[in-house]
């Protein structure tokens, strides 16, 4: 595994990780504002890929897929990462502080719309990393070194549009309620 695959796999961890530690030092030690700031860290560690990457790349790495995978990770954690940290939170305080109410199971018109919604970060999230993917393809103006960054973009564009073909699935046949 590359240097750059790497360092995606080590900030993957980490953005757990300060959420892990947001969550308990706001829940468990009733620290809110230690707690917030540790949940604010984690566009550093977006920053902290996206400089690694473009480095790499500057210094003459040719492009490669986990080069593509560090601009698609930036964009879907920018797009995604309050969600997920509110997904988180929620889950924290019923599981482990044992308050709150039950997370909801979606099912019908909730869980289509809850889906679209996704879809819609998804394509914010695309538009971040894809903005980034081309950044790196006009900055470095190599096809040969750049072919893998063009590639994945395509890529990413055919599994967002499968993404919204199932989102619309969901309002057509409506998942159903799981039953006891």
């Amino acid at each position: 595994m590359s240097f750059i695959a790497w360092i995606i796999v080590a900030c993957e961890i980490g953005f757990w990780l300060v959420i892990a530690a947001g969550l308990i030092t706001r829940y468990i030690f009733n620290r809110k504002r230690i707690g917030l700031f540790f949940l604010a860290l984690t566009p550093v560690l977006d920053l902290f890929l996206l400089i690694v990457t473009a480095s790499d790349l500057y210094n003459g790495a040719t492009a490669t897929q986990v080069h593509a995978l560090a601009a698609i990770y930036l964009g879907v954690s920018i797009a995604f990462g309050k969600s997920m940290i509110r997904w988180a939170d929620e889950r924290f305080v019923y599981y482990i502080k044992k308050q709150g109410t039950k997370p909801a199971r979606r099912s019908g018109m909730a869980y289509a719309k809850h889906s679209l919604k996704g879809s819609l970060q998804h394509v914010l999230a695309f538009i971040i990393g894809g903005a980034f993917l081309y950044l790196m393809i006009y900055w470095i103006d190599d096809p040969d070194r750049t072919q893998s960054l063009s590639d994945m973009l395509k890529l990413w564009l055919l599994i967002l549009g499968i993404d919204f073909v199932l989102s619309i699935s969901y309002f057509i046949w409506p998942k159903p309620a799981k039953t006891k």
